[in-house]
């Protein structure tokens, strides 16, 4: 296998195996934030289902590498790897990255996870599949559904007459009734459909007459083309009041006691592959009457028949439910239209005919994904001209105008997707995603050109087929929580994980919306999908719904560190990733280092997010995590243990520059995060040799709440921090190798 063309040969590097010596901090970053860009370029079997806050695959691949081989990492990235025999574990498995990257490069894996939507994605990403056979089924579904629904996604093109052109996606707003006159009145947030980035001109529904207008200036929109009204941007609707039309009436949205909204259909952005070659831009349309006729046919297909498969399921209450219940949602099929629910009944029947179990399973994946398109929370972004799932930020949001997208999908003349949110669109990133697994790739850089390297030798799967038959790897994912997993002492050659960080996203709220749709059509089937939702009491998050708090939060933590660094075999290391805005929530994670015995060797930086995620962009939230290296013997690098806030912010600025070596503009944010991590390190370090394990949570809370204190706490070091971040200092003391030593003597200090 050829070194990348990036790829720096450093004979003077130690060749010693260890994450703290052969980890590369800028060169991982510049992988990080390349692949955090589009996530499903890089690692595309993440496109098996949507999970959240995936870590970067080319993280843990150069955590696992820089243990294991060792070496210039920059180099054997590059390389095929066998470590046949290494036992890896991660007791929060997610989405499973940690554990498809040991995986891939030969290591037996095992994985715990209390969230059934977690195991059962886990296990489609990894499970071998008959692509062709898959390939097959789930084109011969798209192709039924087109002959049985397709007439309901098509309308008449303005510009050719063409009456089957293709809908891309139907715009609905919300309606509302006045407690006064008791008329309806659309609730218009603002009345800009697209802007003229990516169309050539700004498309602005008429307020008055519903009319869809393009025009060259959003400053000096003119008037409306049909009525001659004057076109504004800013809608009536705002900080859930608006005006009745009709009588004036300040009306106040929402309100939980009038049920599920209601919705008017009001534009189309559409495909017409008649005029596509000679039209400039997309295609946007008002409905006519025979849109309106077709939405009205799926109404009566709908109300003909008897559901098998739509989850009449209530919405508990929680932390990010209580919202669907105060826009009146109480079930979650309250949460789609007619057409929607038609589409994913007939899909869940062809699912449940497959006799393929494996077949059957991977089409129920791609159904459970399909769901976060095809429902009336989705949002059509204005800027990009495209649906924004459900998900797009880590919550339920409900907004005023929502976003339906074409069911089926639709396929340009030269065979790519027009469109997303589209059946068409899901079975084809499944398929790359799993023909990933069967032919990994890398991603290089040379000279700003993009260069895929493929890796042969190295496979994700259980089994695979081979020229002597089958080739198996050591794959054991468990559906329960990690505080009961019953492991051999000395069996594991290394935990790596992302944990839950206190007080997150519930993001089993937000699975259980497909959950209840994929246990329906699949839990006869499996064990996991026994409990009617994926929360689950035992969960480690805080959830002020279910009155879980921090001593809750460390309890459980402290309790699976202390199992599985008990099953690590001696001196090879326990590693996780950990990013809070908060301090408060970083005192769990060491007390349970301490509890379980270990030591923290390292506090790597490594980028987490994009700043531009749409779920914190403009939040100040940090896009960097702190990769924490521990383990129960070992040594530790004296130049490391600070004494005070100022050697803390010298830690910290280093860090910050070996980021910018691999391209981050650090923030604020990023810095105190960074500080977070190397205070809690230290803390570990401190208070190990006095640590009482039997003490209360809220003692050993305050114990290492009390050193951070004593070292003058984050504002202090925060003091010694520049203000601009982007321009280095003459006066900023760095810690160099072989410069500043804590202390006296060699400077690795064994323990």
């Amino acid at each position: 296998m050829n070194s990348p063309p990036n790829a720096v040969s450093n004979e003077s590097k130690s060749q010693y195996k260890g994450i703290e010596r052969c980890f590369d901090i800028p060169f991982v970053t510049e992988l990080a934030l390349r692949e955090k860009q589009i996530q499903q370029n890089y690692r595309p079997v993440i496109a098996v289902h949507k999970w959240f806050a995936r870590r970067p695959g080319t993280l843990f691949r150069a955590l696992i590498l820089s243990e294991f081989v060792g070496g210039d990492l920059r180099t054997n990235y590059y390389r095929s790897h066998n470590l046949n025999g290494l036992r890896v574990a991660d007791p929060f498995m997610g989405g499973g990255t940690p554990l498809l990257e040991a995986n891939r490069v030969g290591c037996d894996v095992t994985g715990y996870d209390i969230n059934p939507m977690a195991y059962w994605i886990v296990r489609q990403e990894i499970q071998q599949l008959d692509l062709d056979a898959y390939r097959k089924a789930a084109s011969a579904a798209g192709d039924w559904l087109e002959r049985k629904i397709g007439f309901l996604y098509r309308t008449r093109c303005i510009y050719c007459n063409n009456q089957e052109a293709h809908v891309k996606y139907f715009l609905w707003v919300k309606k509302k009734r006045c407690t006064a006159c008791h008329r309806e009145f659309d609730l218009f947030p603002g009345y800009l459909v697209a802007e003229n980035r990516r169309h050539p001109k700004n498309v602005i529904i008429c307020w008055h007459c519903g009319l869809l207008n393009e025009i060259d200036d959003r400053r000096q929109p003119g008037k409306c083309s049909g009525c001659g009204a004057r076109l504004v941007l800013a809608g009536p609707a705002g900080r859930n009041r608006c005006t009745c039309p009709h009588c004036g009436k300040e009306n106040h949205y929402p309100d939980a006691l009038s049920g599920p909204p209601e919705h008017r259909l009001f534009a189309i952005e559409y495909h017409c592959p008649r005029c596509r070659p000679k039209h400039q831009g997309r295609f946007f349309k008002n409905p006519d009457e025979q849109d309106y006729l077709r939405y009205r046919q799926a109404v009566d297909m709908w109300q003909s028949i008897e559901p098998l498969y739509v989850p009449d399921d209530p919405i508990p209450p929680g932390d990010e439910t209580d919202r669907l219940h105060r826009w009146g949602y109480h079930h979650y099929r309250e949460m789609f239209n007619e057409r929607q629910l038609l589409g994913m009944e007939l899909i869940c029947r062809l699912v449940d005919k497959q006799g393929d179990r494996k077949i059957r399973e991977a089409l129920a994946t791609n159904l459970s994904d399909l769901l976060r398109y095809q429902n009336m929370l989705c949002r059509y972004d204005s800027y990009a001209l495209k649906s924004l799932d459900i998900f797009s930020v880590h919550g339920f949001p409900v907004g005023l105008i929502q976003c339906e997208s074409n069911l089926l999908g639709i396929k340009s003349d030269r065979g790519t997707n027009v469109g997303s949110g589209g059946w068409q669109n899901i079975v084809d990133k499944f398929f790359k995603a799993k023909q990933y697994c069967q032919h990994p790739f890398e991603v290089a850089y040379q000279n700003g050109r993009k260069r895929i390297i493929h890796i042969p030798g190295e496979w994700i799967g259980e089994k695979r087929y081979s020229a002597g038959g089958f080739e198996c790897k050591k794959v054991k994912l468990c559906c329960e929580s990690a505080t009961i997993a019953e492991l051999p002492v000395n069996s594991l050659d290394m935990v790596i994980t992302d944990p839950p960080y206190y007080a997150n996203v519930q993001y089993a709220e937000l699975m259980d919306f497909c959950y209840v749709w994929l246990r329906r059509l699949m839990g006869k089937d499996d064990p996991a999908f026994a409990p009617l939702t994926t929360r689950n009491e035992n969960e480690l998050t805080g959830n002020a719904t279910m009155d879980r708090g921090l001593d809750y939060f460390t309890e459980g933590l402290s309790t699976v560190f202390c199992r599985f660094a008990a099953a690590l075999k001696p001196g090879l290391p326990f590693v996780f990733t950990f990013h809070h805005n908060s301090i408060d929530a970083y005192y769990p994670v060491a007390v349970a280092l301490l509890d379980a015995g270990l030591v923290c060797t390292a506090s790597i930086p490594c980028p987490a997010e994009m700043s531009a995620s749409i779920h914190i962009n403009g939040t100040g939230s940090s896009i960097v995590d702190t990769v924490f290296v521990s383990r129960a013997t070992g040594t530790v690098s004296r130049r490391t243990l600070a004494r005070d806030a100022a050697q803390v912010a010298n830690l910290v600025l280093e860090d910050l520059e070996q980021l910018k070596a691999g391209g981050v503009k650090p923030t604020q944010g990023d810095a105190r995060c960074l500080l977070y991590g190397h205070l809690t390190r230290l803390a570990v370090w401190h208070l190990r040799p006095c640590w009482d394990k039997g003490d209360r949570w809220t003692v050993k809370l305050d114990r290492v709440a009390n050193f951070i204190k004593e070292m003058g706490g984050p504002r202090a070091i925060e003091m010694h921090l520049p203000e601009d971040l982007h321009v280095r200092s003459k006066k900023w003391v760095m810690v160099r190798e072989g410069d500043l030593r804590y202390g006296d003597g060699p400077d690795e200090i064994p323990f």
